[in-house]
């Protein structure tokens, strides 16, 4: 199955609207994609499956929904404007752009590159005989430096404008933002602050679909704690981490936890993890989890003079939090759920002959249709949209009626459907209708007064 995997994924997102090239009748903009009709109910089951998981079901938790543009001091403040930075290689003959150590690391597997100087990133180029991956050669230019942020201007006159700047991440904006929730919210520490929103970050190297790319979304929380409790709440929300892939469908057993060494370590953090999943291109960071220490509340306390102390009532005394940042993306979570839920099998045709069928098996939770209404003939349309209004309040519900039943079964199958349901000429006598489980095949004939309790029974 890993064989041409990425391809078949990618040609089944543009085939059944998932994921759909950016601009494309233009001639698309690298590294931009859009969702199409069932991509953007995956990312949205997703998303809320996610805010369901780690926000509404805790009372340590509250939510946020802060502007992508913000006061330029803040970047400056964070590092930002300064320090993230990314060094880039021009090839030489066929003027092809990359990242100098996305480059090294997709040549030498098992490399890591993260913050080595440019005058680094060119000898390890060298020693390895790196090629271009266009042209094959070994003929670049020297790394330099290029800041990720993208900036923009406010005000009508770009010359007489302020620059400002959209967000290469969703955390600072939680920061600014934790004394005024803490007073709204009442909460008391430990309690987390959950956002989820669209980033941006000027990549230059195409990034695997949609693995990285210059427009994504985040899914984050800053959990504010106690210094002295850091460890075991690192380990807890690390554990809460790993059953999130359960939740969301992604197949624990393509995933590993990997430490960040010294020399990788953010200026801020005093341990980071991944969560890295085998993707066909070789693993790959999915979700990281940092511990921030007091660095960003200190730092902007500094900067502005405003107070981002807590007064804790039980002691009487008042410090700055220390921080706990699990990071989630939203966009490398689809491709992922992608990854694992695509399956073939064989399987026969109405005439005997084998088939492949393609089958995306999604969690039910996060299927962009839970439930297909599919009329046997079009002479049954009218009767089986009675069934899907029935249906409809309670579930998501397609209803479907175009090609034969079996053409139709394929087409649910390859969107992740679990289950289709049925109207045929024996409904008008019976009042039943056949329902068929997408991983099993299987059927049960159901009457249409129970259908809604049978379905929420299988779907719970």
């Amino acid at each position: 199955m890993d064989d041409g995997l990425m391809e078949k994924v990618v040609s089944l997102c543009k085939r059944r609207g998932f994921v759909y090239p950016g601009s494309e009748i233009y001639g698309g903009l690298a590294n931009t994609w859009d969702y199409g009709p069932m991509g953007v109910e995956l990312k949205k089951n997703i998303q809320d499956a996610w805010w369901d998981f780690f926000v509404k079901k805790r009372l340590d938790m509250v939510g946020l929904d802060a502007a992508i543009l913000m006061n330029p001091k803040v970047w400056e403040a964070s590092g930002h404007v300064d320090s993230f930075n990314d060094a880039m290689v021009d090839c030489k003959d066929c003027k092809a752009r990359f990242r100098a150590d996305h480059l090294i690391e997709d040549a030498v597997p098992g490399i890591k590159v993260e913050g080595l100087e440019p005058k680094d990133l060119d000898k390890l180029i060298k020693t390895n005989k790196i090629k271009c991956p266009k042209c094959g050669s070994v003929n670049f230019t020297e790394a330099r430096v290029f800041n990720l942020l993208f900036q923009t201007f406010i005000g009508p006159v770009a010359k007489d404008s302020e620059p400002v700047f959209l967000r290469g991440e969703l955390a600072q904006s939680m920061f600014v933002d934790f004394k005024q929730i803490l007073e709204t919210s009442r909460k008391k520490i430990p309690f987390g602050i959950a956002q989820v929103g669209k980033c941006f970050r000027n990549e230059i190297t195409p990034g695997n679909f949609i693995f990285r790319t210059i427009e994504f979304d985040l899914m984050e929380f800053e959990y504010f704690i106690k210094e002295e409790e850091w460890e075991k709440t690192f380990d807890y929300w690390l554990d809460e981490m790993k059953k999130w892939l359960d939740v969301v469908g992604i197949d624990s057993k393509k995933t590993r936890i990997r430490e960040h060494g010294k020399e990788e370590l953010s200026h801020y953090s005093k341990r980071t993890v991944d969560i890295e999943f085998e993707t066909p291109f070789g693993w790959k960071e999915l979700y990281g989890l940092a511990y921030r220490t007091d660095f960003d509340l200190k730092n902007h306390q500094e900067k502005t003079g405003k107070d981002m102390g807590y007064f804790d009532p039980e002691t009487n005394s008042k410090f700055i939090p220390h921080v706990i940042e699990p990071t989630f993306g939203l966009t490398r979570s689809v491709l992922m759920v992608l990854l694992s839920a695509y399956d073939e099998e064989n399987v026969k045709d109405a005439d005997g002959n084998e088939e492949t069928r393609v089958i995306l098996r999604l969690n039910k939770n996060i299927a962009p249709f839970k439930v297909a209404v599919l009329p046997l003939m079009n002479k049954l349309v009218d009767n089986a949209k009675e069934v899907w209004e029935k249906l409809a309040p309670n579930f998501s519900t397609d209803f479907d009626t175009t090609g034969s039943i079996g053409k139709r079964y394929r087409r649910q199958d390859e969107i992740g459907t679990p289950y289709c349901v049925t109207f045929d000429f024996d409904s008008l006598e019976d009042g039943s209708v056949t329902v068929r489980d997408r991983d099993t095949m299987e059927q049960d004939r159901i009457k249409i007064d129970e259908l809604a309790d049978y379905l929420a029974e299988k779907l719970s």
